[in-house]
């Protein structure tokens, strides 16, 4: 079954920028939609992006015009580039697998997460 790993992530400044990658081990990542998620402390998990097979996107309220999603598949690998990074960014960030596009439900296990931390 496909692994998935997050990296990319740090410690940055109000304002800044990452970028965070999202590759498979196992398996191939063309033929699915790919999402990234995040869970601050004691809050809940929630979903940040997600690209589908054919590259449409979505975004959550929250980081529309600051993240941009995309996807390598010759790489086997989906980005999300983080601009003018907030206080709120701060999370665990994790990938997964859907089934059945943007519009579908988490498949495998989640994975190793990436800790995005916002501070000055």
């Amino acid at each position: 079954q496909a692994q998935l790993v997050a990296s990319g992530g740090g410690l940055v400044q109000p304002g800044g920028s990452l970028r965070l990658s999202c590759t498979a081990s196992g398996s191939s990542l063309d033929s699915y939609a790919v999402a990234w998620f995040r869970q601050a402390p004691g809050k809940e998990r929630d979903r940040v992006s997600c690209i589908s097979r054919w590259r449409t996107t979505d975004y959550a309220d929250s980081v529309k015009g600051r993240f941009t999603i995309s996807r390598d598949n010759a790489k086997n690998t989906v980005y999300l580039q983080m601009n003018s990074l907030k206080d709120e960014d701060t999370a665990v960030y994790y990938c997964a697998r859907l089934l059945g596009g943007c519009q579908g439900s988490v498949t495998g296990s989640w994975g190793q997460g990436t800790q995005v931390t916002v501070s000055s």
